[in-house]
């Protein structure tokens, strides 16, 4: 697939049109409908490579990969976005607007969950409700943030809802956004059945949802081992399942995957260790995937660590930066299917910049790098601490982190370390409650294809991301004056200004843009990997 830059968004959202204008392929057709191999159905079970969930398999409560793989086959949203990052309307038959404040959503007719419960527009204003609900302490409550009466201080009901009908609803926003119908296709503006509020911890552990797939029945999702999905036979929309289901297998690391994908014992990984990236194009051949993804690397610098606060601590996440060899690592760790970052975004996404006021700070400089470190010296010595950079060791990261490590601790003169969790849940749960005592690594895969995803859900005020605690006035104000701007270009401008902010502060230290780096095996067909790194498994096609 050619790696395109995403599409901007509409002016204007037309009745049973797409709400951005389309990425299409050569001929017009859909890319994530259109493919080679076999014609039709098939009825094998496709097995790919994943991660133990971190939560319950609640859309609002789903914020990483692990989880995330499985939510997004489950539920379907009001559009949903293509192999390319063109967004199309799913459950939603018409978002209209008249002033990109107002919303008016008509939801197709027919659609339910997999319980046979018909899906309405008060199936999504209950989830929504839900999740933006402060008390239900949901990670993804700040893509609700947009919508009248969403409050971070108390419970407080969204009074931007309105349901008009059983299949029409109004979303009322604090201001304009002409992005606004961007983002809902991402997992968090999922609908709920009523079953749902019945029991929501009994729910997230066996979800009825309405997307392509569906739990394989009680006990389909085996805590550290697997997860089985089935076709959903219930499900209305486009992605209509090519297989007779999908199993997503819980490795502990990516060496272990591999050898199951070069065995034939699994059929798709999406994240090829780092040990094979000089073999795997070979070894795989026709059915290696090595493109450009919305995926960046970032290593977080917690706001709570003494050592990183006030002018020294600036000084010294400027000096750790500026010691990493971004060039050097990436093609001696990642065989060039990484490329050193210039921004906080991707590149991969309209209106990214490489040139934007500060980011020098993300050169590699030792000498540069050395000084800064000697001017927070004579302010606050380091004294003789280790920085440790934590992680999950279920995944292939301590390669690099072995590499930043060794190119912190020969500039700086420094002690420097890996520090694992053994599982990708673990790592998350220490940083969640603050118990990393050093830097952590942060990857970021898009939920939706525009700048601001890679920032206002990291670095805003209190959002569901914002993992290192960080708080800026001037970055706030700037990111909600570009969600009220009239067009994309003019939310760029400031979104750049914002990441001004960001180099000034260094809340996180960009690494590297990310490839998605995937194969299978010869056992399927028709594997395509999207604008976002993740393969589109409802197109595989497998025989028994």
């Amino acid at each position: 697939m050619k790696n395109r830059r995403m599409a901007a968004l509409a002016a204007t959202i037309l009745a049973g049109s797409l709400v951005l204008t389309a990425c299409a392929s050569e001929s017009g057709e859909d890319p994530t409908t259109s493919g080679t191999g076999s014609s039709g159905p098939t009825t094998g079970i496709v097995t790919v490579n994943g991660n133990e969930p971190q939560n319950p398999l609640i859309p609002t409560m789903t914020n990483e990969t692990g989880g995330g793989k499985i939510v997004d086959q489950l539920f379907a949203g009001l559009v949903r976005y293509d192999a390319e990052g063109a967004v199309h309307n799913e459950v939603a038959e018409s978002i209209e607007t008249e002033d990109n404040q107002t919303f008016t959503i008509t939801l197709e007719d027919g659609w339910t969950f997999s319980d046979g419960t018909p899906v309405t527009a008060q199936s999504f204003v209950d989830a929504w409700n839900y999740g933006a609900l402060l008390s239900n302490a949901q990670p993804n409550s700040y893509f609700f943030e947009s919508i009248e009466g969403f409050s971070y201080d108390e419970d407080s009901e969204l009074t931007g809802l309105e349901v008009v009908d059983e299949s029409t609803f109004t979303v009322t926003l604090k201001q304009p956004e002409s992005d606004f119908p961007l983002r809902l296709g991402y997992t968090a503006f999922s609908p709920l059945p009523a079953s749902a509020f019945e029991d929501m911890k009994a729910f997230g552990e066996n979800p009825v949802g309405n997307g392509p797939y569906m739990l394989d029945g009680e006990g389909a999702w085996v805590h550290n081992v697997e997860a089985k999905l089935v076709p959903n036979p219930e499900y209305k929309g486009d992605r209509v399942p090519q297989n007779g289901g999908v199993t997503v297998r819980f490795y502990d690391n990516e060496d272990a995957a591999y050898a199951d994908l070069l065995s034939g014992a699994l059929d798709i990984i999406d994240n090829i260790p780092a040990s094979s990236f000089a073999t795997f194009e070979q070894e795989l051949g026709d059915r290696a995937t090595n493109q450009p993804a919305a995926v960046i690397q970032v290593l977080t610098v917690p706001e709570y660590l003494p050592q990183f606060e006030g002018e020294a601590g600036n000084l010294r996440r400027q000096a750790i930066s500026m010691a990493i060899n971004r060039e050097e690592i990436t093609e001696a760790i990642f065989n060039g299917t990484r490329t050193p970052a210039k921004d906080f975004t991707s590149p991969t996404i309209d209106g990214w910049s490489d040139s934007i006021p500060g980011n020098e700070v993300l050169t590699y400089d030792a000498e540069k790098a050395k000084d800064l470190w000697a001017q927070a010296e004579a302010i606050e010595p380091w004294g003789d601490q280790t920085l440790t950079i934590s992680s999950n060791a279920d995944s292939d990261h301590q390669a690099w982190i072995d590499a930043v490590a060794n190119s912190i601790r020969n500039v700086l003169g420094i002690e420097a370390e890996f520090e694992p969790y053994p599982q990708f849940s673990e790592f998350l749960d220490a940083r969640d409650n603050e118990a990393i005592t050093g830097v952590f690594r942060s990857g970021w895969q898009a939920d939706y294809p525009a700048l601001n995803n890679f920032l206002a859900p990291i670095y805003f005020t209190g959002a569901g991301s914002n993992d290192g605690g960080y708080s800026s006035e001037e970055f706030d104000s700037l990111v909600t004056q570009a969600n009220g701007a009239e067009s994309i270009e003019d939310a760029n401008a400031l979104l750049q200004q914002a990441q001004e902010v960001l180099f000034q502060d260094l809340p996180g230290i960009p690494l590297w843009y990310q490839n998605v780096t995937g194969g299978h095996a010869d056992t399927v067909e028709n594997v395509e990997f999207s604008w976002n790194s993740l393969p589109l498994l409802y197109q595989v096609t497998k025989s028994e």
